[in-house]
């Protein structure tokens, strides 16, 4: 099955909550487990358990499993391995972006089935222009995994490269999602392209129905709330994807508490914005 179509199954089982799984240092201080690597060890574990098969989506943040060296990044591949093929679906946060055959070796350690990294999706940068992408998407397509593209970000310096016009008079956040669009076509039930989208960003004019799913941060504790993604995915509500890390982690290391605060969540969220048809 494509990426598109496993992520419309996902989507349909288990709602639209995506955990995000960020080992960054004050949450291992306060789930008692320590700054280490031992630390990373029981709490990869515990996510491991807690999520493999109960929820639609993860996404390990590879930055927070890389600051503890070789050693973390093994870490990092057994979670992947962990929560692969269990309905559960991994989209490796890694951002990537490069040219040429750097990008096409980025692709193969992430996108590749056969990698230790292989995961079911990864997130990309298109700032080096969107067809440095394309081994991405190759090698993506071969696997049949996903790629996640930075369109319209929540953080405070996006809009000076995003919002900005590019020589035919469309943004450079429409022009990513124009191109993903294209890419997606008429695939069913989706495309395997999707764009990152966050739910802080106020309000956008872009068209965000690209036929891909549409990856959202920055909700809950960021700041994105319910009625945010309501008013900005309009139209595209059963595309989206809403990722959210401390919603779900401040449970803390109990993996059944833990279990137990995504399956609320995502209860919550297929109650909520279920009216959008």
């Amino acid at each position: 099955m494509s990426f598109g179509s496993r992520a419309r199954a996902a989507l349909d089982a288990y709602g639209p909550v995506c955990v995000g799984i960020d080992p960054h240092a004050s949450l291992l201080e306060e789930w008692g487990v320590g700054d280490d690597l031992h630390g990373l060890e029981r709490f990869a574990a515990t996510c491991v358990e807690a999520f493999a098969g109960q929820v639609g989506f993860v996404k390990p943040q590879s930055a927070f499993f890389e600051r503890f060296g070789s050693a973390g990044v093994r870490v990092l591949e057994d979670t992947i391995a962990g929560l692969r093929h269990t309905g559960t679906l991994v989209i490796l946060d890694v951002k990537r972006g490069d040219i040429g055959s750097t990008a096409a070796a980025y692709a193969d350690a992430y996108l590749d089935e056969d990698s230790p990294l292989g995961a079911d999706a990864v997130t990309v940068s298109p700032f080096l222009g969107f067809g440095a992408l394309e081994p991405f998407f190759g090698v993506a397509e071969r696997n049949d995994a996903g790629v996640f593209v930075l369109a319209l970000t929540s953080n405070p310096e996006a809009p000076a490269v995003q919002q900005a016009i590019d020589g035919t008079g469309r943004t450079v956040a429409g022009a990513i999602l124009n191109d993903l669009r294209a890419l997606n076509g008429d695939a069913a039930p989706m495309g395997s392209y999707g764009a990152v989208v966050g739910a802080t960003i106020g309000s956008t004019a872009e068209e965000l129905d690209i036929n891909g799913p549409l990856l959202v941060p920055g909700f809950g504790a960021q700041g994105g709330t319910v009625d945010d993604v309501r008013r900005l995915f309009a139209g595209v509500l059963d595309r989206v994807i809403v990722s959210t890390s401390r919603g779900v982690l401040a449970a803390g290391s109990d993996a059944d508490a833990l279990r137990g605060s995504a399956t609320t969540l995502n209860a919550e969220l297929v109650r909520s914005l279920k009216t959008d048809g």
